[in-house]
């Protein structure tokens, strides 16, 4: 008859529960770092406080990811509007801020304000997906950062 050392199987089975969360959170980041590396770079031309920027969703997409470097207590707006010659328009936009929180909400002005921290930010244009057909969708996205001596007035 077989005796079960039932502490050395408590041991393993810890043992692999902690393999197993190492796991999935190295996977976890990598797919985070895979993400932003895959992020498309919002460019203001030198001395210009806005950039425009078109693009399109393919029927099998539902997001596109930006991004941009910031100040805190700069002053943004960040504006979603249609681009003609597609069925549907990707309307959704989120910002995602360098501390974690995010704001946004569904076409028009997503952002208004002041951003809170340096560092990268992200945005998330995406389609409704309780109002899509699953067709092409396009968007355009007005940025418009003011630099750190336009603000002080507006981020008091």
């Amino acid at each position: 008859m077989l005796s079960i050392n039932h502490q050395t199987v408590s041991l393993a089975s810890k043992g692999i529960q902690a393999l197993l969360l190492s796991t999935a959170l190295a996977v976890i980041t990598a797919h985070s770092a895979v993400a932003k590396n895959s992020d498309t770079p919002i460019h203001f031309a030198k001395g210009a406080i806005t950039s425009t920027t078109t693009g399109k969703l393919s029927p099998n997409e539902d997001e596109h990811w930006y991004r941009f470097q910031a100040s805190s207590s700069q002053y943004a707006v960040i504006n979603i509007l249609p681009l003609a010659g597609t069925a549907e328009t990707a309307n959704v936009g989120v910002l995602h801020m360098p501390n974690g929180t995010q704001d946004g909400t569904k076409g028009g002005i997503i952002y208004q304000g002041c951003l809170p921290t340096t560092g990268d930010y992200r945005l998330r244009i995406a389609r409704n997906l309780m109002a899509t057909q699953g067709k092409t969708a396009s968007y355009k996205i007005e940025t418009m950062i003011l630099p750190k001596y336009a603000s002080q007035s507006l981020c008091k």
